[in-house]
């Protein structure tokens, strides 16, 4: 039976935790990661959870004709929300910044003799149109679920490399005769 990409998207989240619990490896983990992504049957998934404890993540084959409930994909909305907001941010973050820091340095300009008209809106103004442009296009095409799971893999193997630093160092400890 063919697998979808929930069904992917659930074996990687398994193998995620795994990782974090200590079960597999960074070099293991990312085998596996790119062998579930690049999955074609439930066969293929089930293998690479066949040797980790825990329920089956992935549903039983179904019979020819038997119906299906449509699964409810995609993460809950406050998850989305959260997101959607970090991508934002990190998208038009530094703009804002720029746009703060000129807008107070016009500000303090003016206080001595007038303000004049709004020179910032020289850089601001191009920029805000580029950076609107990556917004739309980026929401369009879901960037920011996409960028939300790259920041979660750097976090994953972050920690792994910590986890790993910690249980190499305590291996190098001699203890005292």
């Amino acid at each position: 039976m063919r697998a979808a990409d929930s069904d992917r998207e659930a074996i990687a989240e398994r193998l995620r935790v795994a990782l974090e619990e200590g079960r597999l490896g960074l070099h293991e983990y990312d085998e596996r990661l790119g062998r579930a992504y690049g999955a074609k049957t439930y066969g293929e998934l089930d293998d690479l959870l066949s040797d980790l404890p825990g329920e089956r993540a992935l549903p039983a084959p179904r019979a020819a004709g038997e119906s299906v409930a449509a699964p409810v994909a995609g993460p809950a909305p406050v998850a989305a929300g959260g997101e959607r907001a970090a991508w934002l941010m990190e998208t038009g973050g530094p703009w804002l910044k720029v746009a703060l820091i000129l807008t107070a340095i016009w500000f303090v300009s003016g206080l001595g003799g007038g303000f004049g008209y709004y020179w910032p809106l020289w850089v601001l103004g191009p920029w805000g149109a580029v950076v609107l442009f990556q917004i739309w296009q980026g929401l369009a095409t879901g960037e920011p679920a996409r960028a939300a799971e790259r920041r979660r893999r750097k976090e994953v193997e972050r920690d792994a490399r910590r986890r790993a630093k910690r249980e190499d160092d305590a291996g190098r400890e001699l203890p005292e005769a």
